[in-house]
């Protein structure tokens, strides 16, 4: 069943409605005005997102933070109130199940942002770890004494509480109800100004604009209660979240709108978010993570938020196995894409400079003249600023017909239909 968001009589009346479709289970539109101008705001002035959709979790009480260091692979316990972070939550096999972001509001308040498409699966996952429905230690040791079990497991010192499950049962809790909390987010140079004009005591524009990445505060903007995070997922150098009750989703949207439009923002819909997240490197679960190739984030350039010097996490010692045989990554280039250059897709073929296959284009955005494309890629035959090409797939029985491959091996010695390069894996604007 495909439900509204918070925000779509607001869609409604900025676009038309065959702009908006399904996507994780929600109406979204993909644009108001067109992808390239949207996208252009970001970088030049200031875009508004409707993020509601995404999933918002508080996890409180007696054990959250010991659970949530347990549940994540970055580490709880060094987070300082009123910061957040970025990490993974895998299964037992170190298989990525999302990648989230933690706020610490408290000693033992928490929230936790998961993504759309993965809202269900992560929800169900948490009550199976509270339930005690999954071993989530592979190398239990049966029947011995879950008193015992440190002194026989010295790893697993700190987890003796019982055979299959996770330290403390906290109180979790779907902010995206009545009295909860969901996510719009305002993101480009000219988001501070914007803020800045909304929220009337001194000492909070103060606050905000002293407000470093991943660190969040409390303020009411155009007298609305909200929980201003420096976050978002367009690789703007200055971007917020803003997490705010349901019912106050439509005014607040409205009041930045009205704000925002003298300087350039614009409303951005999910087309331009994937572009500019393509732009910044930034990778999409399910595309530069998990997805058909399994993509761990040491593959996908963020190794450094999974913290194998951690005593236990749930996947820890699969994860730290999968570390050590990693041999592909996800890389990111630069190709033309002025008129009459066939667009790169998903799938597409990615050549050495001898026309060998090391890899699979993930992601492409078209970005004014040129293309953007994050590619999984043989890690030692691919390094910045080398030359790269695209080998097409084929797009149609009759190219099938002329010789065009359906599918590509690794290996396979083709001719390039696009040459490039190599850019650095991130950007930020």
């Amino acid at each position: 069943m495909t439900e509204q968001t918070a925000l779509y009589d607001q869609h409604i009346r900025l676009t038309d409605k065959s702009h908006i479709v399904p996507f994780a289970g929600y109406l979204m539109p993909l644009w108001y005005s067109s992808i390239a101008e949207e996208h252009a705001a970001v970088r030049e002035a200031a875009g508004l997102f409707d993020c509601t959709h995404m999933g918002v979790l508080g996890i409180s009480g007696k054990g959250a933070s010991a659970f949530l260091n347990e549940l994540t692979t970055n580490n709880v316990s060094t987070l300082k109130a009123g910061r957040a972070q970025y990490s993974y939550i895998l299964d037992v096999s170190g298989n990525v199940l999302d990648d989230v972001i933690v706020s610490r509001k408290g000693p033992e308040d928490f929230i936790l942002v998961v993504n759309a498409s993965n809202s269900a699966k992560i929800g169900n996952w948490i009550d199976s770890l509270l339930n005690d429905q999954i071993n989530i230690d592979p190398k239990r040791v049966e029947g011995v004494p879950p008193s015992n079990r440190g002194q026989a497991c010295p790893e697993r010192s700190r987890r003796d509480a019982r055979d299959t499950g996770i330290s403390g049962k906290p109180t979790v809790r779907d902010l995206r109800i009545p009295g909860g909390k969901v996510d719009v987010a305002l993101q480009g140079p000219k988001s501070l100004d914007i803020l800045s004009s909304l929220i009337k005591d001194k000492k909070a524009r103060l606050q905000m604009t002293e407000l470093r990445p991943f660190r969040f505060m409390e303020v009411d903007i155009d007298n609305i209660s909200c929980l201003l995070s420096r976050t978002g997922y367009t690789g703007a150098t200055i971007g917020f979240e803003l997490f705010i009750p349901p019912n106050e989703a439509s005014s607040l949207w409205e009041a930045i709108l009205d704000a925002g439009r003298p300087l350039g923002l614009l409303p951005c819909g999910l087309g331009a978010r994937d572009s500019l997240r393509i732009e910044a490197g930034l990778p999409l679960y399910g595309h530069e993570l998990a997805g058909e190739f399994n993509i761990s984030p040491f593959q996908a350039g963020y190794g450094w938020a999974v913290k194998l010097d951690k005593d236990f996490f749930i996947g820890k010692e699969a994860i730290e196995q999968i570390s050590e045989k990693q041999n592909m990554k996800v890389a990111r280039i630069e190709l033309p894409g002025t008129k009459g250059i066939r667009p790169v897709r998903q799938n597409d073929g990615v050549l050495d400079e001898q026309g060998r296959c090391v890899g699979w284009v993930l992601s492409c955005a078209m970005i004014g003249e040129k293309q953007i494309a994050l590619v999984y890629v043989d890690a030692e035959s691919v390094q910045e600023d080398s030359e790269i090409g695209i080998y097409y797939l084929a797009r149609s029985q009759r190219q099938i017909q002329q010789g065009k491959k359906e599918q590509i091996e690794k290996g396979e010695r083709l001719e390039a239909d696009l040459t490039g390069r190599v850019v650095s894996r991130f950007a930020k604007f």
